[in-house]
């Protein structure tokens, strides 16, 4: 009888270890995109604004440059997940560039007054492995 119920108990603890390594994984899509949308798709509740937002999100964080936005800016240089200070006409705003991938995209559409700005995303070596 105990050599019968050690060996369930046994096979309990076998299962259980199996249930929980199941989570532990490696993505190797294209920007880990399928990781971050099986995440997204497996929780419960609707999507965050910050899980939405193509281009990041407004950061309360601490910027680790500071970027001024003139007339004669054409162009910004980001890494993915940077938080940058961008002064744009007269106003400045600490944003985080959490973005789905690293297409170019109009500066304008998270700043106001910052129109003919082009922003270029790079990978950083921070999302890799995430």
């Amino acid at each position: 009888m105990n050599y019968k119920l050690a060996k369930l108990a046994l096979i309990v603890a076998a299962s259980a270890t199996g249930a929980t390594t199941a989570f532990a994984h490696q993505d190797y899509s294209e920007a880990q995109t399928a990781h971050w949308i099986s995440h997204v798709s497996e929780a419960g509740g609707q999507p965050t604004a910050t899980q939405l937002s193509p281009y990041g999100y407004a950061s309360p964080g601490v910027a680790t440059r500071e970027i001024k936005i003139d007339s004669g800016t054409r162009f910004l240089n980001v890494k993915q997940l940077e938080t940058v200070r961008i002064d744009a006409g007269g106003k400045s705003t600490i944003w985080t560039f959490d973005t789905l991938g690293t297409t170019p995209f109009p500066l304008s559409n998270v700043v106001a007054g910052a129109d003919g700005v082009t922003v270029y995303v790079s990978e950083s070596p921070d999302r890799l492995g995430s």
